[in-house]
């Protein structure tokens, strides 16, 4: 799906449940549902940031630690994920126990 459909569903979702506009106290709670994802450039800051501090062959530790500097946030899984896929398919090492997973 398309960026584009994906907002356009939320905007149809939050219009439905809020006719009359979103009140003003329910901003930051709706917030908090939107989950954020790592966009390319910042796959490629924290494959950066572990080449800087000689963090290869990377494992989950130190990607999630890279993927925590970056966003002040936990590090989702997918995002885990889409930077260990990136590794490999860029050739750079990454640790065996992680590699198997």
């Amino acid at each position: 799906m398309a960026l584009s459909e994906v907002l356009t569903k939320i905007v149809e979702w939050l219009r439905e449940g809020y006719p009359h506009g979103v009140p003003e106290h329910d901003y930051i709670p709706l917030l908090a549902l939107l989950t954020r994802r790592l966009g390319h450039g910042e796959v490629i800051q924290v494959i950066e940031s572990l080449i800087e501090h000689g963090a290869l062959p990377a494992d989950r530790v130190d990607v999630g630690v890279a993927i925590t500097k970056l966003t002040h946030e936990m590090p989702l899984e997918s995002d885990m994920e889409r930077v260990r896929r990136h590794l490999v398919a860029n050739g750079w090492p990454i640790d065996d126990d992680w590699a198997q997973k």
